[in-house]
């Protein structure tokens, strides 16, 4: 290395020493790879998510009062009935959490209930909602309920939960009005038509 290098490696490493202790960056507070603010622990933990979902599967059962609720298991914690725990609480969870899906199309809500009647992905016990809270796993029973649904009480579910995750669905699926068609005349049979041209015609337009 020239002297002329080393006196340049000593000058960075002076202003490296200089500058970088002024640079106060709280690590403990930084996502290193987000470089976003961390939740501090013992920050109280929220879960909007779980108090909308109550809401929407009480506002289903309110609109569709024969729908069963399934709510007779019993809670690993608490040892007690989890009536909270329903069915439709369990099937909005499989459908936003586990797979993923938009709640606010019918397409989507078709697929889900086609999971639950074994035609379409496969369902698995190790990550169905209530599995890991509740003593009994409910999937296999969920899937028995829809099944011996009706095809008109399943559409009924899925346009129950379009409508309330979708409030606009309502007006979004009203029929465009046709124009109304203009008659068309109908002819007068006693309407004389006009004669053919006759010989000689061409002859008198000459005068």
């Amino acid at each position: 290395m020239t002297k002329k290098a080393r006196f340049a490696l000593v000058a960075l490493t002076i202003l490296g020493l200089t500058v970088l202790p002024s640079l106060h960056i709280p690590s403990n507070n930084l996502n290193l790879f987000t470089l976003q603010p961390v939740k501090a622990q013992n920050a109280p933990s929220q879960n909007p998510q779980r108090f909308i979902i109550e809401d929407i599967w009480r506002r289903v059962y309110e609109l569709l009062p024969d729908l069963p609720k399934e709510n007779q298991y019993i809670s690993k914690e608490t040892g007690k009935q989890a009536t909270s725990n329903t069915l439709v609480a369990r099937l909005i969870r499989y459908h936003m959490y586990v797979k993923g899906r938009p709640p606010i199309y019918r397409l989507d809500w078709k697929l889900t209930i086609a999971d639950y009647l074994g035609v379409n992905e496969v369902m698995f016990e190790g990550v169905y909602p209530g599995g890991d809270t509740l003593r009994q796993n409910p999937m296999d029973n969920d899937r028995a309920v829809i099944t011996r649904m009706t095809r008109a009480q399943r559409d009924a579910l899925v346009n129950t939960l379009v409508s309330i995750f979708n409030p606009n669905v309502a007006a979004e699926s009203q029929p465009t009005p046709k124009p109304t068609p203009t008659p068309t005349p109908t002819p007068n049979p006693d309407r004389s038509l006009p004669s053919l041209p006759q010989p000689g015609d061409a002859q008198q337009l000459k005068l």
